[in-house]
């Protein structure tokens, strides 16, 4: 019995010795309100980040991070640095989603400027600002991938959430009923388009996410759909 403890505490020691050379450094500040309202919206195109699948614990990433919006919808274990601040709260780390751009931090700095809920989880109000470190993780969704189409006429605009896994999009493809399938190419943050003509066709989506993981969405949006539509699936990802 002593032996097998000893192998499991030197196998979880290894494994913690892993995880803290994944860790990196940053900062973090906070932006929205005590009840992060002024999050909802962002450079990511979600609109409201309850009914996207985010809810409250997001976070503007600076542009190093943000990629253009290729960072769109992936998640982040942050904590506050103890060695570096006292007003951290020790012991305590956060999960959030990528939701905007924060535009205020130049590249290439590594910054987090995260709602406020989340932001007192890890660090005391007064603060402001503080050093953290950070890495990314698997995101964990409730439901399936949704589809919100906009645009108009041969113009479509469709935007992707709520992904499970790696959380981001890598490359998306649509489908219309009379049509094979057409690769489509990123808009602006978490939008894809399309100008193909497929009013009054069902639509299919394809996904590959930057995990590498690809997914397709079979006839998630009936002949009859409308513009500004949001469609639920079944299906979300696992990497």
């Amino acid at each position: 019995m002593a032996k097998k403890s000893l192998t499991l505490l030197t196998s979880l020691a290894a494994c913690l010795t892993l995880a803290a050379a994944q860790w990196s450094p940053a900062t973090a500040t906070f932006y929205g309100g005590a009840d992060g309202s002024d999050t909802m919206g962002g450079a990511c195109g979600y609109g409201n980040l309850y009914d996207a699948g985010y809810g409250i614990n997001n976070a503007a990433l600076s542009p190093a991070l943000f990629n253009d919006g290729a960072s769109c919808g992936q998640c982040y274990l942050i904590m506050c640095d103890t060695s570096k601040s006292t007003w951290c709260k020790p012991g305590n780390a956060i999960t959030v989603s990528a939701t905007n751009l924060g535009g205020w931090c130049n590249p290439p700095r590594q910054h987090f400027d995260m709602s406020q809920p989340s932001w007192e989880t890890i660090a005391i109000y007064r603060a402001g600002i503080v050093p953290v470190v950070y890495q990314r993780v698997k995101c964990w969704r409730s439901g399936g991938v949704r589809f919100t189409v906009a645009g108009f006429n041969y113009f479509l605009l469709v935007n992707i959430k709520n992904l499970a896994g790696s959380g981001s999009v890598g490359a998306a493809w649509i489908k219309g009923t009379n049509t094979g399938w057409m690769q489509m190419s990123r808009n602006w943050g978490a939008n894809w388009q399309s100008l193909a003509g497929l009013t009054s066709q069902e639509l299919s989506f394809a996904v590959t996410t930057t995990g590498g993981q690809y997914i397709q969405f079979l006839n998630v949006a009936p002949a009859w759909w409308k513009f500004g539509q949001t469609f639920n699936t079944y299906q979300n990802f696992d990497y």
